[in-house]
């Protein structure tokens, strides 16, 4: 005599992820390389420009803002990997709309980096332009 249970025994069945995961997971992939491909790597191409065209006036951190992406890029594949590893719907949504934050804020990163740093760069120059002016009046 043999019933459904005992067939079952040696299987590890579990139960498949919803529709719901697959779904949320792809949104979530495509928003975060949206936001890679549409808005981090012009800006990041932007600002290094800037910084080149201002002969370092502007300055541009790049160990810094290297070090925030490449942390930043491991953070939002782990999210992203745990978003398309949960079995419940909700999870997945969770993970996801971290990751997408998490891209967001990396992609925000450079522009308030070089925006301080800027900033305390124009407090040093104009000490720099005044004491040329002095010197070139006489």
């Amino acid at each position: 005599m043999t019933t459904a249970w005992a067939g079952r025994r040696g299987s590890t069945a579990r139960r498949p992820r919803p529709r719901g995961v697959w779904i949320t997971s792809g949104i979530g992939i495509v928003l975060v390389l949206a936001v890679a491909l549409g808005a981090y790597l012009p800006l990041v191409g932007f600002l290094g420009g800037v910084t080149a065209t201002t002969a370092g006036l502007v300055p541009f951190p790049f160990i810094r803002i290297a070090l925030v992406t490449l942390l930043g890029v491991v953070v939002v594949l782990a999210l992203l990997l745990w978003a398309l590893t949960r079995r419940h719907t909700v999870t997945s949504v969770f993970a996801i709309v971290l990751a997408v934050l998490v891209s967001l804020a990396v992609t925000a990163y450079p522009v308030v980096t070089i925006a301080i740093a800027s900033a305390d760069r124009a407090g040093d120059v104009w000490p720099i332009i005044t004491d040329l002016w002095q010197r070139f009046t006489g």
